[in-house]
């Protein structure tokens, strides 16, 4: 038992120091994205030396695969096992997706503008690691959309979904610039969309 305790504490430091230097990359990479971010500034931020930050990790790019991946799960992650429901009816999942986008992102206000700044690098293979496309083809989601307006392409629903929830998290920093609208009254605002949201998307599916 004495003989074990060392190890015991040593393993607890090391995943102490690994998460607090994923915390620091996710600040830092938030912040000043891939390019402009150095490993200094991450070990800076997390408190410990440049050394120790290669110790755990090799590279800048490999830090930042890392968290960009857990990024987008936490972005794309939040409809998948609601558009994969074969139980859940069409008007529920619409329901569903719009609130928890929304309360995810109230929660993570700078995650759109991180994600889609850095999937543009086309030096980047994000789709390798979390095949987005794949997954949204061969849901039911898709075919229940395709069931119920056969004359159109399911992308323009699923573009409308996200771009009437995800957007408003973009266009915040603009909107608050020029005074249009205060931090309590974007907060209103994003429960109001919660409700309406669903109601454009189904008035859509129901329009000829």
């Amino acid at each position: 038992m004495i003989y074990n305790m060392p190890k015991k504490k040593q393993i607890v430091s090391d995943l102490s120091t690994e998460e607090k230097i994923k915390e620091a990359a996710r600040k830092v990479f938030t912040e000043k994205g891939y390019a402009a971010a150095r490993t200094r500034d991450i070990a800076e931020e997390a408190g410990i030396n440049l050394a120790l930050l290669n110790y755990y990790f090799r590279s800048k790019e490999k830090l930042f695969d890392e968290i960009m991946l857990e990024k987008m799960q936490q972005l794309f992650g939040v409809m998948f096992p609601i558009v994969s429901d074969e139980t859940l009816p069409l008007e529920n999942k619409i329901d569903l997706i719009v609130q928890n986008y929304i309360d995810m992102l109230i929660k993570n206000p700078n995650l759109p503008l991180f994600v889609l700044n850095e999937i543009r690098n086309p030096s980047k293979t994000f789709d390798k690691n979390f095949p987005i496309s794949k997954m949204l083809k061969n849901t039911s989601l898709v075919n229940q959309i395709k069931e119920a307006r056969p004359d159109l392409n399911p992308v323009h629903f699923l573009l409308n979904i996200l771009g009437m929830t995800i957007f408003p998290f973009i266009a915040k920093p603009i909107f608050g610039h020029v005074g249009l609208i205060t931090e309590k009254e974007f907060t209103s605002l994003l429960n109001e969309r919660k409700k309406l949201i669903p109601v454009w998307i189904k008035a859509i599916l129901k329009s000829k």
